[in-house]
């Protein structure tokens, strides 16, 4: 079956996207586009050089418009500044971003509807909750189609520091963070585990480098997040994989559980007004269900307070029930 992608945004992240995308053998066809249509025919062209390597597929790779995502199964969205860093703060806010990319987001979701409403859309473009709200609430598009990679990167964050604590590798420790992807992010620490082992009993049977404390880790997790911004002066790489480990998840129907990005729908005492980051089953629809999974009470008291920051930076980006 031919599978065609759409990226919409070929800075550091959009690139990196393509490059990950170039290397899964899913798809046949990839289509890039930016407003820089030079960078958007470098890019292409670079990668279709590339495909004359021998190991590479042959994959038609160029430079289009948003004509061009009529046929297409996936279309990511990775447009607009990732970050913005000023001398007042070095720790720079995604909510910073919330006005811009809200003019970059409709934009974009109005150039892809004039030509698709089927394609599964997957976002990345910050402060990620809000654009996610604006691009899945205000195009009437169908129901679970459009989701942000949500806390994906922040989860793995979480699981690589647990994995080094522990000295296992981070694909074996099962662990994930939900709310915003960003400053308010929290770690679901009641449902961590190591094969079965839970936050209270790791400890016990894994020789650690510390204890395992909440907080500490927690901070660890967030830390870990401006060490790369601080280091190379963005981040990409980890992101760029969710978005293609999700789109992977729809081209292959794999329903598999991954905390993104989307509407709550009465989960948690939230229908319809916010958006964040929750489990989920992803496969060819998209969202094919959100698993409300119960929380214990600090991170109940956490996810409110995540919310209400979120639903102060949708008021700056202009959306929102009215």
């Amino acid at each position: 079956m031919k599978h065609k992608l759409a990226v919409v945004g070929i800075g550091h992240v959009g690139s990196y996207v393509l490059a990950d995308a170039m290397k899964i053998g899913l798809f046949s066809e990839i289509v890039v586009i930016d407003q820089n249509k030079d960078i958007a025919f470098g890019e292409a062209l670079d990668q279709s050089h590339a495909t004359a390597l021998p190991s590479m597929t042959n994959i038609d790779v160029y430079a289009g418009d948003y004509e061009d995502v009529k046929d297409a199964n996936v279309i990511i969205i990775a447009a607009g500044p990732s970050i913005i860093t000023t001398e007042e703060n070095k720790k720079p806010d995604r909510a910073m971003l919330a006005e811009e990319n809200g003019k970059n987001i409709r934009e974009i979701m109005a150039g892809i509807t004039q030509h698709t409403t089927e394609a599964i859309i997957i976002v990345i473009t910050n402060p990620l909750v809000t654009m996610v709200y604006i691009a899945e609430n205000e195009f009437n598009y169908p129901e679970g189609r459009v989701f942000g990679t949500g806390t994906m990167l922040d989860s793995a964050r979480l699981r690589y520091v647990i994995g080094s604590n522990y000295n296992i590798a981070p694909n074996s420790v099962t662990g994930y963070m939900m709310g915003e992807h960003g400053l308010t992010a929290f770690p679901v620490f009641s449902r961590l585990n190591i094969h079965g082992f839970g936050e209270k009993e790791l400890d016990a049977h894994f020789q650690g480098k510390e204890p395992l404390d909440r907080n500490v880790f927690s901070q660890k997790v967030v830390n870990g997040a401006y060490d790369v911004l601080n280091g190379k002066g963005w981040t990409n790489a980890g992101v760029a994989q969710a978005a293609i480990t999700l789109a992977k998840a729809v081209l292959l129907n794999e329903r598999s559980v991954y905390p993104v990005c989307t509407t709550l729908n009465g989960q948690y005492g939230y229908d319809g007004d916010i958006a964040l980051s929750m489990p989920c089953i992803i496969g060819e629809n998209g969202v094919e269900q959100q698993l409300e999974i119960e929380l214990d009470e600090a991170e109940i008291k956490m996810l409110h307070e995540s919310a209400a920051y979120i639903q102060q930076t949708m008021k700056i980006a202009g959306t929102g029930k009215r």
